[in-house]
């Protein structure tokens, strides 16, 4: 079919019927500009205008389609256009699939972007949305592959839908890394005291102090905890953990901005404070703007002190002494008090800070009630 001599065919039969490309194009509904680019071979028109313009032009479809005047006897060229008529329809269709193919794949990624996104990840609705954005990308992989046999196709959807959750699932692991949150693709959620424990295909998330300011994450690559064995503490870990303490190791007292990131990163920063530095005796005065009682709810108030005085002294190696004042009662320690009642101090700051020990002797040790008891009394007369 040769575009050119059709375009420069309806152009002669337009003008031998003495017809404008403006009033051809009105009585086809279609822009003149459209018409000047039939007449000129950049595009051919539309199936459906065939039998209009032959009507207009006074012409055959076969005639048309020949791009000349022909014998309507002739059976050969009225066959070859036809074929040719077919393989334009077919040329259509497929850009018509393909372009759906493609609009359905954008479609499906869109979907799944919007719902990892849009919902909490607590939300089922996040995993469910983003699947069904896989699935609709699927069917638009289906679009594209229609002409490649059953056993390519199978093998294509197949290796695609794989990749597709993958991509998923490596963008949930990073945000739940990032964010700190639990993944939206969990396979069990287990609730138990103060925390969930969320199972992902290939790792399992931790949340402790679940819906209190000191809540947490834990992500265990591993596998290596279980419900009774992972870290607990009244704490936000992420913001109080050693792992985050340990930047701020420094060996002299009053360097403020080191002194007050450590200040801010330890329990009870929430409440607002300022803290002043006693270069006499090198010491360490934190001014919380709270009363005491009003935040001793299972023993937070101990518990936090207890931590914050072993974490200082751990970490500031000269301090002497810190006074932790509250609006009506102030408590005031040593580093000789520490190193001469708390337990197992001399193994947390072997060689500078030991993580391992940090965790066992002091962090763990925040749920034993009695020890928390015994040493608040020993530490703070």
């Amino acid at each position: 079919m040769d575009q050119e001599k059709i375009g420069k065919f309806i152009q002669e039969t337009r003008k031998k019927k003495k017809i404008t490309q403006q009033e051809l194009a009105n009585k086809l509904g279609v822009s003149d500009r459209t018409v000047g680019n039939w007449e000129n071979g950049r595009n051919m028109p539309d199936l459906s205008l065939f039998k209009p313009i032959c009507d207009e032009l006074d012409i055959t479809v076969n005639e048309l389609l020949s791009g000349e005047k022909t014998n309507k006897e002739s059976i050969e060229k009225y066959e070859e256009n036809i074929i040719n008529t077919i393989d334009l329809s077919t040329k259509k269709i497929n850009i018509i699939r393909n372009n759906l193919g493609i609009i359905l794949i954008a479609v499906g990624v869109i979907l799944s972007l919007t719902a990892m996104t849009m919902f909490p990840s607590e939300s089922s609705w996040g995993s469910i949305y983003s699947i069904f954005g896989a699935i609709i990308s699927l069917i638009g992989v289906g679009k594209l592959t229609k002409k490649l046999n059953y056993y390519k196709r199978i093998i294509i959807h197949f290796g695609y839908f794989i990749f597709y959750i993958a991509v998923l699932l490596i963008i949930d692991y990073a945000s739940t890394v990032s964010l700190k949150q639990l993944p939206r693709f969990c396979i069990t959620k287990t609730s138990f005291e103060n925390g969930i424990l969320c199972e992902a295909p290939f790792y399992n998330v931790y949340r402790i102090n679940s819906d209190t300011n000191n809540e947490y994450i834990i992500v265990d690559t591993k596998k290596e905890y279980t419900i009774d064995t992972i870290p607990k503490t009244p704490f936000n870990r992420n913001k109080t953990g050693i792992d985050n303490l340990i930047k701020y190791k420094n060996k002299y007292v009053g360097n403020n901005s080191n002194d007050g990131n450590l200040i801010r990163s330890l329990p009870l920063s929430e409440y607002g404070y300022v803290f002043q530095i006693d270069s006499k005796n090198l010491g360490l005065i934190i001014n919380y703007n709270i009363t005491d009682w009003y935040i001793n709810e299972n023993y937070y108030l101990e518990k936090s002190l207890v931590y914050n005085a072993v974490s200082i002294f751990a970490l500031i190696d000269n301090v002497r002494e810190i006074t932790f004042n509250f609006s009506r009662k102030s408590y005031n320690t040593t580093r000789d008090k520490i190193i001469d009642n708390y337990p197992n101090y001399k193994e947390i700051v072997n060689n500078g800070i030991n993580k391992d020990n940090f965790t066992k002797y002091l962090e763990d040790k925040l749920n034993d009630m009695e020890f928390i008891d015994s040493i608040f009394t020993k530490i703070y007369n």
